[in-house]
């Protein structure tokens, strides 16, 4: 008989490890307690997988050998306590997905930049003429891809969520961007355990495999003290001379060969010169560079890939220029510190859209940028008070608005030219859109019709 599968969540990843299962042979059940999209409807009936919505039913699901839990469901839920007390292993895509391929994987978590690091990795590798496939948070369900093709490598950009569910999953190249508090109401509001978290992702590499990490961020370098690493670290640094991996000092980015500080072997460039721009880029930009050169990819590739690389969506993205004024979409700056990025990257004056719904953020370490770069505050949400009290001594204007529609055209009136009209949320979506990539099409749409 058939071990039995049960996935719990029925969207990108859930229907993919579905696929994924039925391939392996193993009796397969998808149970989501909301309402499933059409689209992965119609791939669960194509493939003939029975499913239920709008419930979990327990005598459908806790009979289960082994059970694949979507990323956004807490293990404090009901079913997922029950299953954990009934002894069924609880795994994520992830874990599952990694079972079934040969393939080399590059996996990127942190709190911030995973994102775009992971689209610059896959560029490129890509770019290099690698077999590769692009998943976890991003492109395509990485179990459906295990299913139907063969690559040879994957780029991962990976939560703290699906790290969570890992047990075996092994990166050959593990980068962590940064750690800062986020999502702790996931985590009993114990950073600590966020922290162990994104740890996760090195726990099973050993002395053949590479983990890059941020030298200036505090936290991970302290949390290195204490998580035991076996594979090959590779710091780097804006500011700070680096042995290996790379550095930035006096605007200026330096790669490093692993083995070697020759600077003969050396990658340098400007950092004018990079696609992305702003420190936090730099950084991104390193991370992704020393894994390129870990594979062995040629300097000119690495060079040209950080030139010509195009940001993703909802991050940084520039939208267009009105009577002079850029308008930039960062709806994906959904927690604090994306935001201050943001801000640190801008060099012109700013009207800052701001607001939706707060995750209990502390906006004392945006004042300074604030006080420096900001001229109007347009708070878009349902309740703006947190910000009217973070800032309102500081920006001589605020104004509130409900739709992306009425700020752009608030914003629109009380920028000059020559000022930048920046939508960086810090906070969810989730009080007036879908997502956060439904704020940044609505705002686009909205400039688009200035």
């Amino acid at each position: 008989m058939s071990k039995r599968i049960v996935i719990l969540g029925a969207g990108e990843s859930g229907t993919g490890c579905a696929v994924l299962a039925l391939k392996q042979g193993y009796s397969v059940f998808v149970s989501d307690s909301g309402t499933i999209k059409p689209k992965y409807i119609s791939d669960l009936d194509r493939i003939k997988v029975p499913y239920e919505q709008g419930k979990h039913t327990e005598d459908m699901i806790l009979n289960a050998d082994e059970i694949i839990k979507s990323p956004g469901i807490p293990d404090k839920v009901d079913i997922i306590q029950k299953a954990k007390a009934a002894g069924i292993p609880v795994i994520s895509e992830i874990e599952f997905g990694s079972r079934y391929t040969n393939a080399r994987h590059v996996g990127i978590t942190g709190t911030n930049g995973k994102t775009t690091t992971t689209m610059l990795c896959y560029h490129i590798l890509q770019k290099a003429g690698f077999n590769v496939g692009l998943g976890g948070n991003v492109g395509k369900s990485y179990a459906l891809q295990v299913a139907e093709n063969n690559f040879d490598y994957y780029v991962l950009e990976l939560s703290s969520f699906q790290l969570d569910n890992t047990y075996t999953f092994k990166p050959h190249i593990a980068i962590l961007s940064n750690i800062t508090p986020d999502h702790l109401d996931r985590y009993n509001y114990e950073f600590q355990n966020y922290i162990d978290s994104k740890f996760r992702i090195a726990m099973n590499q050993d002395k053949d495999d590479f983990f890059i990490y941020c030298a200036d961020d505090e936290i991970t370098v302290k949390n290195l003290q204490t998580h035991k690493i076996d594979a090959q670290k590779l710091p780097f640094s804006y500011g700070t001379v680096q042995e290996k991996g790379a550095y930035v000092t006096d605007k200026e980015f330096h790669l490093l060969e692993n083995t070697s500080t020759n600077p003969t072997n050396q990658l340098t460039m400007f950092i004018n010169d990079f696609a992305l721009k702003g420190i936090h880029n730099s950084y991104n930009s390193m991370a992704a560079a020393i894994a390129a050169n870990v594979l062995n990819i040629r300097k000119d590739i690495i060079r040209e890939s950080l030139i010509d690389f195009q940001n993703v969506e909802h991050r940084l993205e520039y939208v267009a220029t009105v009577g002079g004024v850029d308008y930039i979409n960062d709806s994906k700056a959904t927690n604090v510190n994306s935001t201050w990025y943001a801000l640190e990257s801008m060099d012109k004056p700013v009207v800052w859209i701001v607001g939706g719904v707060d995750k209990g953020n502390d906006y004392a370490a945006l004042l300074p940028l604030v006080k420096e770069k900001v001229k109007v505050i347009v708070c878009l949400g349902t309740d703006n008070h947190k910000i009217h009290a973070a800032f309102g001594k500081d920006v001589d204007l605020m104004l509130n608005t409900s739709s992306a529609e009425e700020a752009v055209l608030v914003a629109k009136r009380f920028a000059a030219k020559g000022d930048v009209v920046l939508l960086s949320p810090a906070c969810a979506s989730f009080d007036l859109f879908a997502n956060y990539e439904d704020r940044g099409w609505q705002y686009k749409a909205a400039v688009k019709n200035l």
